[in-house]
C-alpha cells in the first residue's frame, strides 16, 4: 500500500493516480455526465463502477454525530460524553470571516458554479499537466460535503471508512450525481452552513464550533479574521497544519488564506496583511471526553447513567438501537444528581477513607418517594491507574459494579422484622435467643418444601453475653443473631422472600436470593443502591419506588431538538403503613442507644441498622430520614482483606464495625446533604417497655468497643456463598476485574467445607454481626 509522505503529502502512485482521476472526471463532465452518457466513455467497466443512471436517486444524509452533555438536578455540567465532538450550529451562528475563509480558500467560485466547477477542472487539469503531479484539486465545495456525508455515514467502521475516501472512479461518479442533487435541494447557504457543521478540523474537533472551542475557546460566532483563517487552512490537513503540534506550518498555511481572501475580494490587502502579523494566540481547550473527566467525583454516577440508557428499552427495543442513539449523541441528559448531596458524600469519603487504603468506601443517597439518585460516590476515583477502578462499587454488575455485590450482615435484618410484621407478630415479639443455637428445623419454604438443617448447622451471636430471652425492639438496637434466626423459624421463609421482593432486593449479580434461613444474617452479596432503595420505603411509610438517575433528555437533530421519553420511577405498596412505622420505630432505637449511636443526626430524627460479615471483611450502615436514605458499604473489592488491626482513613481499628466506620461517613454525608432541608418527624409507634428484669442484663454496644458484647466472635458457620472459594469464612469474593467461569470455584451444590443445610451450597452462615 502506498505510503503518505511526511507531512500529509501524496506518495508518487496517488499524485498519478489522482491526476488520471481528475483527467478523466473532467473528460466525463466535459461529455455531459449531468446528462448521462458515462457508459459512452467506459468510466463504467463492467465490474469496476454501475453507471450513472443506476446510482440511487437520493443521498441518505445520516444526522451528524453530537456531543451529549450530562448536567446534574440543577443543570450544572457533569461531563460530556460523544464519539465525535461536535455542536452543529446555523450559518448565522457562525462569523462572516469563517464562512468567507473556507470559501476563498476551498472553493473561490462556490457561488459562480454548480456542483461540478468546469473553470476548476479545467484550471486544475492545466496546472496539474504543467507541473507535473497532483498541484491542485476540481472538487467543488459540494463535492467535499458529499464525501464528508459518506465518511460520517461510515461512523467508526474501519473499513466503509476506507470505502467512503478511496480514490476511484466509482466514488467520484457517485459524489458527483449527489452534488447535483444536493445543490439542486439545499442551496448555497445551507450546504455551506452543512460543511462547516461536518467536516473535520483535527484535534478530535468536528464542525467548526468544536473547533473554534479547542483551538481558542470561544464560539465560532466570535472568531476574529486571524483565527477563522486558521481554521479555515487546517481543514486541507489537519495532520499537517495543526497549530497545537505545529504552529509555524499552521501561521504560514493561516497567511496563504487571508492572502486568498485578499485576492478574491474579500478583504483589503492591508487587512490581510495586517492580520499576517498576528499572532496565533491559541488558547487551546484540551479534549474533555467521558465520564472519567466528571465534576464532584461523579464519575460513577455518570457511567450508571451511560448503562441505563443503554440497557433500559425504553430507549430502543433493541441494544443495537440503543447504542446507535447513543453515540449519534446530541443528547442534553438531565440527571437525578443533587449537587448539594454529591459533594457532601465526596466530602465524607475523603474525610474518612483514603483512596490508597487497602479498604474502599462506596456511598449512595436515595429519595424516599420518587427513588431519586441524588449522590453516588466511593474513595477509590474512577480511572485505570494504581488506586482506581473502573468497577462502581454501588451498583450490580449488568450496570457496572462488582460481580456480586457484598454481603449485607446484620442490614438484612430489618426485612426478616418487617416480614413478621406483616404477618402480625407484635412488636413486642419475643424468643429465646441463646448465645449459640442449631438452625431450628424444619423451615417452610415458598414451595411448600421444608428446609432442613440436615448437617446440624449453627449459628451464634457475636458476644457470650448476648443471651435471651431478647424481645424484637432490644434484639434489633444489640443486633442479636439468634433471635432472628428463630424469627424466620416461627414465620418460615415465604414471607422473608415476599417481602424481599417487594423491595426488589436481589443479589448483585441479579439473581434472586436463595430461600434458606442464613439469608437473614445477610450472607448474600447486595448492592448499596439496592440497600439505600430498599431502607427508602421504610421512610417512605412502606412503599417502594424504583431508582431513576434520569430526568428527562432533549437530543438535538441537525438543529432541532425533540423530547426522549424516559424511564420513570414505579412505587408500589411494599408493607402497611403500620408495619413500616414500626420498623421506624425500632430502627431509631438502633441510633439511638444501639450498636449505630456513631451515626445518629444530632438536628433531626433518623433510623439505622448496622452491618458487619465475618472476619469483618464488610461493614455496613443503612439508615434514613424521613426524606433522605443512605447506604454506606466499606470493604475490599476482592473480598480478602479482613479489618482488624488495620488503618482507614489515617485511623487505627483493632477492629471494624458497622456503627464505627460506616456510620460516621453516613453521618457526614447524611448531614451536609440534608443542610437546609426541613427536618420531618417519623410516624412513631408506641412499643411496650420490656419488664423489668430485662432491663438487669448488660446492655455493652458491640461498636463501641465497652462493656459487654465488645468482641468478635468466632463467626456463624461456612458456606455461605455456595462454595466460592472452598466455602470458606465469607465464600471468598472474587475479584470485579475478571470473569469466573461459571461452575469454576462455586462448589456445585456441596455447600463449601463448612456446615449447611440441605440446599445447594447457601445454607451455612458466616455474617451476622452488628
Amino acid at each position: 500500500m502506498p505510503k503518505k509522505r511526511s507531512g500529509g503529502g501524496l506518495s508518487s502512485t496517488q499524485q498519478a493516480a489522482k491526476f488520471l482521476g481528475v483527467s478523466v472526471l473532467a473528460g466525463a463532465v466535459m461529455a455531459g455526465i449531468a446528462v448521462p452518457a458515462v457508459g459512452a466513455l467506459g468510466l463504467a467497466a463492467k465490474g469496476s463502477v454501475e453507471s450513472f443512471d443506476e446510482l440511487p436517486a437520493n443521498m441518505k444524509t445520516p444526522p451528524l454525530s453530537q456531543r451529549t452533555t450530562i448536567l446534574d438536578a440543577d443543570g450544572g455540567h457533569i461531563a460530556t460524553v460523544y464519539s465525535r465532538d461536535r455542536t452543529v450550529v446555523d450559518l448565522k451562528q457562525i462569523s462572516p470571516y469563517m464562512q468567507k475563509a473556507i470559501v476563498a480558500i476551498e472553493d473561490s467560485r462556490f457561488y459562480q458554479h454548480g456542483a461540478v466547477d468546469m473553470k476548476g477542472v479545467l484550471r486544475a487539469l492545466n496546472r496539474n499537466a504543467q507541473s507535473g503531479q497532483v498541484a491542485e484539486g476540481a472538487s467543488t465545495l459540494t463535492q467535499q460535503y458529499v464525501k464528508n456525508v459518506f465518511v460520517e455515514e461510515a461512523g467508526d467502521d474501519p473499513t466503509k471508512v476506507a470505502e467512503a475516501t478511496q480514490q476511484t472512479i466509482g466514488r467520484k461518479i457517485r459524489e458527483l450525481k449527489f452534488a447535483i442533487q444536493v445543490e439542486e435541494e439545499l442551496g448555497k447557504k445551507k450546504i455551506l452552513e452543512n460543511y462547516l457543521n461536518i467536516t473535520f478540523f483535527g484535534q478530535q474537533a468536528y464542525g467548526v464550533e468544536a473547533a473554534a472551542e479547542r483551538y481558542f475557546s470561544k464560539s465560532a460566532k466570535d472568531l476574529t479574521l486571524p483565527e477563522a483563517a486558521m481554521l479555515a487552512g487546517i481543514v486541507q490537513s489537519p495532520s499537517r497544519y495543526d497549530p497545537v503540534n505545529d504552529e509555524a506550518e499552521a501561521t504560514k498555511r493561516r497567511n496563504v488564506v487571508l492572502q486568498r481572501m485578499a485576492d478574491v475580494g474579500d478583504i483589503s490587502q492591508a487587512d490581510a496583511d495586517e492580520a499576517k502579523e498576528a499572532p496565533l494566540e491559541l488558547k487551546v481547550s484540551r479534549p474533555q471526553n467521558g465520564c472519567i473527566t466528571a465534576v464532584k467525583g461523579a464519575s460513577f454516577f455518570c457511567k450508571y447513567v451511560e448503562k441505563v440508557f443503554l440497557n433500559d428499552p425504553v430507549f430502543g427495543k433493541t441494544k443495537e438501537k440503543r447504542a446507535k442513539i447513543w453515540n449519534q449523541g446530541g443528547l442534553t441528559i438531565r440527571t437525578t444528581l443533587d449537587p448539594q448531596s454529591q459533594e457532601s458524600v465526596q466530602a465524607s469519603l475523603k474525610d474518612h477513607v483514603n483512596k490508597d487504603d487497602s479498604v474502599a468506601a462506596a456511598t449512595t443517597l436515595v429519595e424516599p418517594g420518587t427513588g431519586k439518585i441524588l449522590g453516588m460516590g466511593q474513595s477509590k476515583p474512577f480511572g485505570y491507574n494504581k488506586n482506581e477502578t473502573e468497577y462502581n462499587y454501588s451498583v450490580d454488575a449488568s450496570m457496572g459494579g462488582s460481580n456480586y455485590g457484598f454481603p449485607t450482615g446484620s442490614t438484612f435484618k430489618p426485612f426478616v422484622a418487617a416480614a413478621a410484621l406483616e404477618e402480625g407478630r407484635p412488636p413486642t415479639q419475643e424468643y429465646a435467643s441463646p448465645y449459640d443455637m442449631a438452625y431450628p428445623s424444619p423451615v417452610q419454604t415458598c414451595s411448600g418444601k421444608q428446609w432442613v438443617n440436615t448437617e446440624g448447622a449453627k449459628v451464634e451471636n457475636e458476644d457470650e453475653s448476648e443471651v435471651g430471652p431478647y424481645r424484637l425492639e432490644e434484639a434489633m438496637a444489640k443486633s442479636v443473631n439468634t433471635f432472628f434466626v428463630e424469627m424466620i423459624s416461627d414465620i418460615g421463609l415465604c414471607p422473608v422472600m415476599k417481602m424481599t421482593e417487594n423491595l426488589h432486593v436481589v443479589q448483585g449479580n441479579g439473581d434472586k436470593l436463595p430461600e434458606v434461613p442464613a439469608i437473614s444474617l445477610g450472607s448474600k452479596g447486595i448492592s448499596p443502591l439496592t440497600m439505600a432503595s430498599a431502607y427508602a420505603a421504610f421512610a417512605s411509610r412502606g412503599m417502594y419506588c424504583s431508582p431513576i438517575a434520569i430526568e428527562s433528555i432533549t437530543q438535538k437533530i441537525g438543529n432541532e431538538p425533540k423530547s426522549l421519553p424516559v424511564p420513570k420511577s414505579t412505587c408500589s405498596r411494599a408493607m402497611s403503613e403500620q408495619t413500616a412505622d414500626t420498623v421506624n420505630t425500632l430502627l431509631r432505637g438502633v441510633v439511638d442507644s444501639g450498636t449505630g449511636q456513631e451515626a445518629g443526626l444530632n438536628d433531626r430524627e433518623s433510623a439505622g441498622k448496622t452491618g458487619t460479615t465475618d472476619e469483618r471483611k464488610n461493614a455496613w450502615f443503612v439508615g434514613y430520614t424521613p426524606n433522605l436514605s443512605g447506604a454506606v458499604w466499606v470493604g475490599s473489592a476482592t473480598q480478602q482483606v479482613k479489618m482488624e488491626g488495620i488503618s482507614i482513613g489515617g485511623q487505627y481499628h483493632a477492629k471494624v464495625y458497622g456503627g464505627q466506620v460506616p456510620g460516621p461517613i453516613w453521618r457526614d454525608a447524611m448531614s451536609g446533604a440534608l443542610v437546609g432541608r426541613e427536618a420531618d418527624s417519623f410516624n412513631i409507634i408506641d412499643i411496650p417497655d420490656a419488664p423489668d428484669e430485662d432491663e438487669e442484663r448488660g446492655r455493652g454496644d458491640e461498636d463501641q468497643g465497652n462493656g459487654p458484647g465488645n468482641g468478635n466472635g468466632p463467626g456463624n458457620g461456612n458456606g455461605n456463598n455456595g462454595g466460592l472459594v472452598d466455602g470458606g469464612a465469607d465464600g471468598g469474593f472474587p475479584a470485579p476485574s475478571f470473569s469466573i467461569p461459571e461452575g469454576f470455584i462455586r462448589g456445585g451444590d456441596t455447600g463449601g467445607t463448612g456446615p449447611g443445610g440441605n440446599g445447594p451450597g447457601d445454607t451455612g452462615d458466616a455474617t451476622g454481626g452488628p
